[in-house]
């Protein structure tokens, strides 16, 4: 396929992208995608906060969260992420009457150590329910909904002082903890810590601050960071973090650094200076945050799990409002190896890319509302559709725009796919309605054959989108996509 198909509008640096996506000849057979589609339908649990999903060896996910009441220690389980909506809920540990551990038990993250399994939350006491320290339990026994659990106490840190939000996690063999902590020298509510652990409730060494809020969006209402969260990608390492009061103004900060850096020496890390995950009005979604990462099913993607709320407007202080809720999406990474989070997607079924079957590394995405396909879109959500029961009705498939919901991949009368808005009329349902087929070039893929023109199947020409007839072998691969 020639260059002059790069489209005339696209600045020098996407088109050189494009250009070095361009590694195969138009005949050839793309490999089907490392990382396929995972879909799941949000939400996953109503009034749970501060999840983590963990994925055990023995073939269960492992779901724990802060209840609204502040006063218990909860798990389920489930083969698939999904089924964790409907899963029982156990009870394993309950706030002590009096004394430390009595109150605000925040929360909780579970992990398997040593063939054993521990549980970190936070606590305050009867007295003060804001004198919040970090605790662990041991619970031993294959399952940790049935498992005998032991209280290992306070994880002691050289201030004593507000602390929440104890995680862990393991680079180059080496064990950490990482938590949140109030440093009484600097006017912050909290900052965000690391260490390494001698034993899973026993830090060694000094610990070392990574981040400290002071940018414009880690100090709206409160001056946090918190919540870190650890996922390792090509050699690096990055930790997620919540930032800001907890209500429509709560969002992700990130941090970096390689894996073979000194991870307690701080300028081994790089801040980035915007947040990476954020309230969207479009989708309905505010306040995302205190998040962690699980695998997908296949273990073949990365799977965000996250807080939000529904509703932007909150009356009194926002720990008051239970309306916390358990989200997942798929994370994608982008073309540098760094995160992409995109945006929190609209309840339901959550959206997938679409990847060229004969030029693997472009998606397609919408510019301008126009069709159109692209690599390295780093604007996550232009190239994420989410795949609905068509307008047209039983059968067909309609693709609904991510960041613009109520906005469909439609064919206009001059076979151009643009994204436009469902305007309610019987000709828009009718050319927004596909027939999702195995792909044409490869029964992996997917093709999608237009409702209202038997025959003719969305495909790409010179970087556009288009339905057309598909006679030959280029066409159908034209024609053919994979759902990522």
């Amino acid at each position: 396929m020639p260059a002059s198909r790069v489209l005339s509008r696209t600045s020098a640096a996407a088109a050189a992208a494009v250009l070095a996506a361009l590694v195969l000849p138009p005949s050839a057979q793309a490999a089907v995608p490392a990382s396929p589609a995972a879909t799941y339908t949000n939400t996953i649990a109503e009034q749970r906060a501060d999840a983590q999903i963990y994925k055990h060896t023995d073939g269960y996910y492992y779901f724990t969260a802060t209840v609204p009441e502040y006063n218990r220690l909860v798990l389920r389980r489930a083969t698939t992420i999904q089924g964790l909506a409907t899963a029982p809920e156990t009870t394993i540990w309950t706030q002590h009457a009096t004394g430390a551990m009595a109150n605000h038990i925040w929360a909780p993250e579970i992990h398997f150590i040593d063939g054993k399994w521990y549980v970190y939350f936070a606590a305050g006491s009867s007295t003060d329910q804001w004198r919040i320290r970090s605790y662990v339990l041991e619970g031993t026994g294959s399952n940790p909904l049935t498992a005998a659990w032991t209280e290992k106490g306070q994880i002691a840190t050289p201030m004593d002082s507000f602390t929440l939000d104890a995680t862990t996690f393991t680079v180059g063999g080496v064990r950490y903890l990482s938590w949140a902590q109030a440093d009484p020298a600097i006017a912050t509510n909290s900052n965000i810590y690391i260490a390494r652990l001698a034993n899973p409730w026993t830090i060694t060494g000094t610990p070392v601050r990574l981040t400290v809020p002071t940018l414009s969006w880690e100090t709206v209402g409160y001056k946090v960071n918190e919540g870190p969260a650890v996922i390792q990608h090509g050699g690096r390492v990055f930790l997620s973090y919540s930032a800001s009061a907890t209500d429509s103004n709560y969002c992700l900060g990130l941090l970096s650094a390689s894996a073979t850096a000194n991870l307690l020496d701080p300028a081994s890390w790089t801040k980035s200076q915007n947040p990476v995950f954020t309230s969207n009005a479009a989708t309905g979604q505010y306040g995302p945050g205190h998040n962690q990462f699980t695998v997908s099913e296949d273990g073949r993607s990365d799977i965000l799990v996250y807080h939000d709320r529904s509703y932007k407007d909150i009356t009194g202080d926002p720990l008051n409002d239970p309306n916390r809720r358990t989200r997942v999406q798929k994370l994608y990474w982008n073309t540098d190896g760094t995160p992409n989070f995109g945006i929190p997607v609209a309840d339901g079924v959550t959206p997938v890319r679409l990847s060229s079957y004969n030029f693997p590394a472009l998606y397609v995405r919408h510019f301008d509302y126009r069709a159109k396909l692209e690599a390295n879109v780093t604007n996550l959500a232009d190239s994420q559709f989410r795949t609905v029961t068509g307008l047209s009705g039983t059968g067909t498939v309609s693709l609904e725009s991510a960041n613009f919901p109520g906005y469909y991949l439609r064919t206009r009368a001059n076979g151009e796919v643009w994204v436009d808005k469902n305007d309610g009329t019987a000709a828009f349902r009718s050319s927004a309605s596909y027939y999702q087929r195995a792909g044409l070039a490869d029964a992996a893929g997917v093709s999608y054959e237009s409702y209202a023109t038997a025959g003719q199947y969305v495909r790409h020409y010179n970087y556009l989108m288009y339905t057309q007839a598909v006679p030959t072998t280029l066409d159908k691969a034209d024609a053919t996509f994979y759902r990522q």
